[in-house]
């Protein structure tokens, strides 16, 4: 069977938001990577989801299957470039090109001063959400390159990113970083006709918050205090956001780190 999507455009717009295009997930396991998945694949696009842990990328793979959607999925760790490459590599051979990527997966410490992150976590930390989203973007690049011609990249940043971070440094630095990394593939890659953006969430329900919750107990409820529409998102409240970011209705919009906060950062 050839699972290569089609492109016509008129076939894209009756169909949905990303109909007839590739995408590639990392951290599609769950939380807000899985929360694309599903969606992406609701808007027509064939997915390919890529974590470390294969019995939640199976399950989500399964349930996208369930609903109608095409994805499959291959088990990539994000700290080693060989098994990026490869991964990246999987969904050309799959899909015969690759149009969008979300790069969705990081690390996180436990909350607390900056003295008090050791350096293991932080070396950690690098390693998954500053270095992995550099690797996956570089391979991610000359796959769009070679098959598509043109098609556009999000990374997933925070809101943690853009003030000081004094609960998590180190998180907030390296999403500090991957804003820069948006912003210069945005200048370098444009005129090649593909678009890189970033998305800031705020608080939102994923098992990273809760665990960070479960740890600081009240700390959700003082998140949402913060936020004026005083709640925390759903998941896929994030990745609709993504979702238009990578689709030819965005076609404008390149080099900007969205916050999608609830406005947190007004």
């Amino acid at each position: 069977m050839d699972n290569t999507p089609t492109t016509d455009e008129s076939t894209s717009s009756a169909l949905g938001l990303l109909a007839g295009k590739v995408a590639f997930i990392t951290g599609a396991g769950r939380g807000i990577g899985a929360a694309a998945a599903r969606l992406f694949a609701r808007e027509g696009a064939h997915v390919l989801l890529a974590a470390r842990t294969e019995d939640q990328l199976r399950a989500v793979t399964e349930e996208v299957r369930a609903a109608g959607g095409t994805a499959d999925y291959v088990v990539c760790d994000l700290a080693d470039a060989t098994s990026v490459r490869a991964a990246v590599d999987r969904t050309v051979d799959l899909y015969g090109r690759l149009d969008v990527a979300f790069n969705n997966a990081a690390a996180n410490v436990p909350p607390g001063p900056m003295d008090q992150v050791r350096e293991t976590d932080f070396d950690h930390i690098y390693a998954v959400t500053l270095k992995g989203t550099w690797l996956a973007m570089v391979a991610e690049v000359a796959a769009i390159r070679a098959t598509a011609g043109t098609g556009a990249i999000v990374n997933n940043s925070s809101v943690g990113s853009l003030t000081g971070n004094p609960e998590l440094p180190a998180y907030g630095a390296m999403k500090r970083a991957v804003n820069s990394l948006t912003e210069s593939a945005a200048v370098t890659y444009g005129p090649e006709g593909i678009r890189v953006n970033a998305i800031a969430p705020g608080t939102t329900l994923t098992e990273m918050i809760r665990a960070w919750d479960d740890a600081t107990p009240g700390v959700v409820e003082r998140l949402n205090a913060r936020t004026p529409l005083r709640r925390a998102a759903d998941p896929d409240e994030i990745a609709q956001a993504a979702a238009w970011l990578l689709s030819d209705r965005s076609s404008y919009v390149t080099g900007t780190v969205l916050r999608v906060d609830g406005g947190m950062q007004a």
